[in-house]
Parts: C-alpha cells; sequence; structure tokens
C-alpha cells in the first residue's frame, strides 16, 4: 500500500506499545516532518473512495494524530517544532472534537512542557496550539481545564521582560482569544485586560509631547496587547465599556511609527465609538474634531518616507475607520461558506472574526460550517447538513472556472485601458 514503508518504519521505531526506541535526532526530525508533509493524503483519500475510502482516511488521520503527540515529548526540538506544526495544521482545518477530548490533558501537558522549556519557535507554536485546542473543545468545563493549567504560564512569560519577545508575542495574542473562549468570570476577564493595558500603555506618547523610545519587536508586542484588550472589550458589560478611559489616550497612538500600532489604535477607537454609542446613542467626544482631522490625515497619507504598501494599507483602513466616527458608518463585508453567508456588519464582529481567522487561518470557512462553538459566538446556528449531490451540483468545473475568470479579465482590461488611453481629454474627469 502506498506509505506502507513510512508507517511501518515509524511503528517500528515507537514500538507496538508507543514505547520509544533509541534513534538520532536527524532521524526523528526527518520522521516527524514526513508526518507533517503527508498530512494532506488522509484529506483526499475520502473523496476518491467513498464511505470506505472516508474510514481508511479517519484511520490514517488519528495514527498521524498519534504520532504528533507522542513526539512532542522528544527530545529533539525541532521534532517538537514538527510535531506541534503537525497538530496546529490538523486543528485548524478539521473537527476533531472527539478525538481531542479524550486526549485533552495530554495535549495540555505537552503544550505546557514546550512553553517552560522550549525556546522561540516552539512556545510560539504551542501558545498557538493551546489557542486552536480551547476552539476544538467550545466553552465548556474541557476547556476550563486546559485554560486552568496554561493560563497562569501565559502571564508570566506575558509580563516577564526577560523572556523571548517573539513567546512574549504569541501569549500576548493566545492569551486574549482564551479568555474569550474559556473565561466566564467577568471579573477574571477585567484582570486580563489590566495585564494587557500594563504593556500597551508604555507606547503612548507621554504628556511632555515626547515618544517612549522602542524597537519594533516590542512595539509588536504592545499591538498584539492592545488587540487582544480590544477582543475582551466585546465582551465586557456596559458598566465597564462605560468606565474606559482610554479612549482619550488611544490617538497618540496614531502617531506611532509602526503601520500595524497605527491600524490596531485606529481599529480599537472604532470599536469604542461604536460601543459607546451602543449605550449611548448621544454619546460626544469632546476631542472629536481634532480626532477627525487625525484621522483624515491617515486616510490621506502621502508621506514619501513611508513604504507604499504600508501606505495603502493604512489609507484603505483609516477611510473606514474615519466614516465609524464621522458617520456611524461600517463598510460590511460578506462571508461565504458552503451554502451560507455571514455578514460582518459591525467593529464588535469584526474584531470576533479576524481573532479567530488569525489561529484558524484558511480553516475559517469550515470552522464557520461545522464548529458549533463558532457558530454559536457568530449566532448562526447548528451547522446545516448539506448532502453530496448538493454541494456537487454546486462546483463548477475547473474549464468553466477558466472560461468566467477568463472573461472577467478581459472586460477588466478593456475597461482600465479606457482610462488609460492617453487620447482621453483628461478635462473630461
Amino acid at each position: 500500500a502506498p506509505g506502507s514503508k513510512r508507517i511501518l518504519s515509524t511503528f517500528t521505531r515507537w514500538g507496538p506499545h508507543g514505547a520509544v526506541q533509541p534513534f538520532s535526532d536527524e532521524d526523528a526530525s526527518i520522521e516527524t516532518l514526513s508526518h507533517c508533509s503527508s498530512f494532506s493524503d488522509a484529506m483526499s483519500v475520502a473523496d476518491e473512495g467513498g464511505e470506505a475510502g472516508e474510514e481508511t482516511a479517519q484511520e490514517d488521520l488519528q495514527y498521524k494524530l498519534n504520532v504528533f503527540i507522542d513526539s512532542t515529548v522528544d527530545k529533539s526540538a525541532k521534532t517538537r517544532q514538527g510535531a506541534l506544526d503537525g497538530l496546529k495544521a490538523a486543528m485548524a482545518t478539521r473537527i476533531l472534537y472527539e478525538f481531542i477530548s479524550d486526549r485533552r490533558m495530554t495535549i495540555t501537558d505537552s503544550i505546557e512542557r514546550c512553553l517552560k522549556k522550549g525556546k522561540g519557535q516552539e512556545q510560539c507554536a504551542a501558545a498557538s496550539l493551546a489557542c486552536l485546542l480551547c476552539i476544538q473543545l467550545g466553552s465548556g468545563v474541557e476547556s476550563e481545564e486546559v485554560f486552568k493549567t496554561l493560563k497562569p504560564i501565559f502571564k508570566n512569560i506575558l509580563l516577564d521582560g526577560a523572556a523571548n519577545i517573539q513567546t512574549r508575542q504569541a501569549c500576548a495574542t493566545s492569551l486574549g482569544l482564551c479568555t474569550l473562549v474559556v473565561e466566564d468570570d467577568i471579573l477574571d476577564v477585567y484582570a486580563t485586560m489590566e495585564s494587557f493595558e500594563s504593556l500597551f500603555m508604555r507606547s503612548y506618547v507621554k504628556e511632555d509631547g515626547s515618544r517612549p523610545s522602542l524597537n519594533p519587536q516590542t512595539t509588536l508586542l504592545h499591538t498584539n496587547a492592545l488587540l487582544s484588550w480590544a477582543l475582551l472589550l466585546t465582551i465586557c458589560t456596559g458598566s465597564q465599556v462605560k468606565a474606559v478611559t482610554h479612549l482619550p489616550k488611544l490617538p497618540r497612538l496614531l502617531e506611532n511609527d509602526d503601520v500595524n500600532m497605527r491600524i490596531a489604535a485606529g481599529e480599537t477607537i472604532a470599536l469604542l465609538f461604536e460601543l459607546a454609542r451602543d449605550m449611548d446613542p448621544a454619546f460626544e467626544y469632546d476631542d472629536w474634531e481634532p480626532l477627525c482631522d487625525k484621522l483624515n490625515s491617515l486616510a490621506t497619507d502621502c508621506n514619501k518616507h513611508r513604504a507604499k504598501t504600508d501606505k495603502r494599507k493604512q489609507r484603505s483602513v483609516f477611510r473606514d475607520v474615519l466614516k465609524a466616527v464621522e458617520e456611524r458608518d461600517f463598510q460590511t463585508e460578506t462571508i461565504r461558506f458552503s451554502t451560507e453567508r455571514m455578514t460582518i456588519d459591525s467593529w464588535v464582529r469584526k474584531r470576533t472574526y479576524d481573532a479567530f481567522r488569525e489561529f484558524v487561518g484558511s480553516g475559517m470557512n469550515y470552522h464557520l460550517q461545522a464548529n458549533e462553538f463558532i457558530r454559536d459566538v457568530f449566532e448562526l446556528g447548528p451547522p446545516v447538513l448539506v448532502d453530496a449531490a448538493t454541494l456537487k451540483s454546486m462546483k463548477i468545473s475547473r474549464f468553466e472556472r477558466h472560461l468566467y475568470n477568463a472573461a472577467a479579465f478581459k472586460a477588466r482590461t478593456k475597461a482600465r485601458n479606457k482610462f488609460r488611453d492617453k487620447r482621453v481629454d483628461v478635462g473630461e474627469f
């Protein structure tokens, strides 16, 4: 059978009862990475062989996942890294609740060990895996057990100035989403938000007008902390939102040299305005005009010393932020998945969607379709069951898709050439 040599090799090395046999770090790395690279094999078998193929694919997938879990305690850092990445890829693209539920504490112990004893990229992968584990388990007792173990570790690393900066950045993002998924005590949510505040406030322009001198990595840490703080703000009570004192201070971050920090600050300002107006339609901000002027300058930024891609990204975001502050308007976005669609129609919804998509990536549409917890977050109701015949009828052939794309490209080129034609009188525009 295809791949039987690889499977036999792995079985021999791990032993019939999972006991680790002596072999070199290089062999371990090659073996684990081999499983990582062949992870997609199990996903394509089901489409080819019907129910029998689906059962075979499921067995193959579970086998590989068990190998990944065992490899997270290997002596080789490269092997552990490959195992963490393999588990992340699986959880991002599949619903594995039954498989994970029985092994959640084993996986949690591995994450804890990698966070405490690993370095750099391994710690970052472990932090991301913790989030994906909570997303798979949903909001309940099982994920609470996981978070109870990992939360103190996240906070210790986050607030430890001597810890690896990339690990602190990953923990800032992971702690925010895990808190959103698991935490049911609002006081604990507030305490976590205070931890984030203690970080991003260090990027504020000082009262005397001077800017703090921070390196790009520290600025990224503060950006991640600000985004996680804003994410948790979406689940706060009305009284807590009303008590937020950061709105007068956040505009100071709009002057930051880092484009990602400026964008994070702008989106957070728009979110605060939306929440404040939901509570009080007559809400007014004292420095409204200076803020609008600053947002407008960022939406039309033409500074030559900034990269073109940064300016393009910044202008696009701040046009939407300016509309939100000035006109109470939001640029809606429609997300289509399977036979359904979801509308992103508020800054609260956008911040939540972006947070989940950061971890799930290209598997977001699949989770929107099948993950009951994420569907509950976005109020999509129970998963919609669609039979195979309906799905097949919805798909267009590759040739039809090619013809459609070719026609669209031709029409787009004609339209652009019309405006690029030098013979057109400039005065007509």
